[in-house]
């Protein structure tokens, strides 16, 4: 019964070594120039040291949100994709639909002006 698994673990082995093997290698061979803003905590488009009750711009959350939203929506493709030979055209209209109304919500975020930084 262990023996099914083998190949699950030797990927999860081997993705992991990559990893790190290009973690190390870029640690090794990256330039090493810090600075004063390069070493600077940075998180939320705003100077982390001031007033804790300055106002602050709201637009960073709002690309944190609409990125989810959308990266989770795409991710629906995934398993779709992987059964659609066995699912039949009525699902292919289906997803067409289903990307439509992703592309309309994609435009009318568009155009409030959500995606502009300025």
């Amino acid at each position: 019964m262990l023996a099914q698994y083998w190949p699950v673990l030797l990927f999860i082995a081997a993705a992991v070594g990559l990893g790190i093997a290009l973690l190390v290698i870029g640690m090794l061979a990256g330039p090493k120039r810090p600075d004063a803003e390069k070493l600077a905590p940075y998180e939320c488009g705003f100077e982390a040291f001031e007033d804790a009750r300055m106002k602050f711009d709201v637009r960073y959350y709002l690309i944190a949100i609409l990125f989810i939203i959308f990266d989770l929506e795409i991710a629906f493709l995934f398993p779709w994709a992987v059964v659609f030979d066995k699912i039949g055209v009525i699902a292919l209209v289906e997803m067409a639909l289903f990307l439509a109304l992703l592309v309309v919500g994609f435009a009318y975020v568009w155009k409030k002006g959500a995606l502009e930084w300025e």
